[in-house]
């Protein structure tokens, strides 16, 4: 190579190395997009839908709120632009006057924050409780029962504290607790005062009964979200909440954490708050759900908590009044916006599982339970993996604020499907009162090799319409044999959707009766056909903000006989029943 060929060499060289560092420098300097949640991307989630099967379910939801006697408006006036305000509200289905039907109470916001003291109390906007009349329609009966709340309510959970037999209720709210006796004539007491809640001042969220000391009586577990505090000034700041903007006072990360509370039921009324000391308080999450489940079959129910922008967490229960934390070792400390809770056994391999749902850009979590040694996972070892992407549950979620969700097996096919309500906490950019509505989204369970299908476009024309969704609770209220859901509306009317040919195939429901524990919390129901076990543990699924029916239900598919019917009570009597017929509600009593 000549002189002159060297030198034209290096002068290209030279040149390339200022274009590329020019190129570099520019593409560094120029903004990052941001995300917008309107800004639909073509071709990410789009592409993930799948052809559904010629097999899939041919059941439909139908919304019959109205028909069914169900008037329920949530919120009054306009929003302030307030976190406590957006974050909705849930149900509650429990039985409360003993006649057989799930009755149903659904928590209200009265109105922004702003509202004076007088504005509330005449607010249309209050928490109701609406009597099953046992033919498929409710009486309102909110005001001979004194539940006529108007608060900024987040959630409520039966449950019989004191072991008479009728259920309870408790009621959470910002910034107050709440807890009613049943006086078994129809009306409720007001024992907050007595009991001790009305103590707790905070941001309270999910509530979770069970005996996690097995002595009889039932406890309660509380999520603490954040702790918020309006001030004048936070009204103009901006702040991002990962990839998108949002106004400050809506962000969570804008406040500290909530502590949570574990109230330990003493007997008498009485409660003594006893979370830091059992290990449980949780004090850098910003908790919005609870599950009590036994998650590792050792016999003593495990605490798994949901929380936004903090790491969730998972606690064994050591038998002693303690629990270990074991988030990161049972590899479910996930930091992402989670809100809603789901328990149960999709895959029927004997362990319980957790899905979750998230906030937006952010997919939905299935965690598989690892117990049974499978996967590669030591057997007896409490391990999770996320599984969701596998299982048709992971990518197709990103473009939805994801809320309230259950497992059910809503064609009775045996296999547990799964709800997710969907709900934007973004404002509308022709209309800063209002928040951004979704679509929701059903998943039938097709089994483990093919996962979940999204089949929200055959499930009814519900499912098309748009709201800002947020709690959802579970139940066959009308007795027909398949499930159907309850759904509270931010700024809209409740949804009652009835679950219509679900009941087409067979079905078992199984109500459980103990000694002191009367509605059986935290009892495990296994049924079996051939060599397939199906599994539910009571009041195990919270939903968001929300409870579903203390009855377990089960799809049992063309069988109209199981095997085996097999109830374990907290603390280890068990009940067997064979060659049980389908088709009927089976009322197992704790010998």
């Amino acid at each position: 190579m000549t002189t002159r060929q060297r030198l034209l060499l290096r002068t290209s060289l030279v040149s390339l190395a200022v274009l590329a560092t020019v190129v570099l420098f520019i593409l560094y300097r120029s903004p990052v997009a941001r995300y917008r949640p309107e800004a639909r991307v073509e071709g990410i989630t789009a592409d993930l839908e799948r052809k559904l099967p010629s097999d899939s379910p041919k059941v439909t939801f139908v919304e019959t709120s109205r028909q069914s006697g169900i008037t329920f408006q949530h919120f009054f006036k306009d929003r302030s632009t307030q976190l406590p305000e957006d974050m909705g509200s849930g149900a509650a289905w429990g039985d409360f006057d003993n006649d057989g039907d799930d009755d149903l109470f659904i928590v209200n916001i009265s109105g922004p924050l702003t509202l004076t003291k007088t504005e509330q109390s005449e607010s249309p906007a209050r928490c109701r409780l609406h009597r099953n009349n046992g033919d498929g329609t409710f009486t309102d009966v909110t005001d001979q029962a004194n539940l006529s709340l108007r608060i900024i309510g987040m959630g409520a959970a039966w449950g019989d504290f004191d072991g008479d037999g009728w259920l309870d209720l408790v009621v959470t709210s910002y910034p107050d607790l709440y807890l009613f006796h049943n006086n078994r004539d129809g009306t409720f007491s007001d024992v907050s005062a007595g009991s001790g809640f009305s103590r707790f001042k905070g941001f309270w969220a999910g509530a979770s009964w069970a005996d996690y000391d097995r002595d009889g009586d039932l406890d309660l577990y509380i999520c603490g979200y954040v702790q918020y505090q309006f001030r004048s000034e936070d009204s103009i700041k901006v702040s991002m909440q990962f990839e998108a903007e949002v106004p400050y006072t809506l962000n969570p990360s804008s406040y500290a954490p909530q502590h949570n509370l574990l109230l330990r039921n003493d007997g008498g009324g009485k409660f003594t708050e006893a979370a830091k000391p059992a290990g449980v308080d949780n004090p850098t999450g910003r908790s919005l759900s609870a599950a009590w489940c036994d998650f590792d079959g050792d016999g003593w129910i495990d605490l798994y908590v949901a929380n936004d922008v903090s790491d969730n967490a998972m606690y064994k229960n050591l038998g002693n009044g303690k629990f270990s934390d074991v988030s990161h070792s049972t590899w479910v400390a996930d930091y992402r916006g989670a809100m809603g809770l789901a328990v149960g056994d999709w895959d029927s391999d004997g362990d319980f599982d957790i899905f979750v749902t998230h906030w937006l850009a952010q997919e939905c979590a299935l965690y598989s339970n690892m117990l049974i040694g499978s996967r590669g996972a030591p057997p007896g070892k409490m391990v999770f993996m996320d599984i969701a992407d596998q299982e048709g549950l992971g990518q197709i979620s990103l473009d939805y604020v994801k809320w309230g969700t259950s497992f059910f097996d809503y064609d009775n096919d045996g296999r547990p499907d799964l709800l997710v309500i969907d709900g934007s906490t973004f404002q509308d950019e022709n209309d800063k009162h209002k928040l951004i509505p979704m679509r929701h989204m059903l998943f039938w369970n097709k089994g483990e090799t093919e996962g979940f299908y999204e089949v929200s476009t055959i499930g009814g024309t519900i499912f098309q319409q748009r709201t800002v969704g947020r709690g959802a609770a579970f139940s066959d209220y009308d007795h027909d044999g398949d499930v159907d859901v309850v759904v509270v509306n931010h700024s809209g009317q409740a949804w009652l959707l009835r679950n219509d040919g679900g009941n087409q195939k067979h079905w078992l429901e199984i109500k459980v009766k103990g000694k002191k524990n009367i509605f059986g919390l935290g009892t495990i129901v296994k049924v079996t056909k051939g060599d397939r076990t199906q599994m539910q543990q009571i009041g195990s699924q919270p939903s968001y903000l929300s409870q579903n029916s203390l009855t377990a239900h089960f799809g049992l598919g063309q069988s109209d006989t199981v095997d085996l019917v097999e109830t374990i009570f907290p603390g280890g009597k068990k009940v067997e029943i064979r060659g049980v017929k389908s088709n009927q509600i089976l009322v197992v009593e704790e010998p």
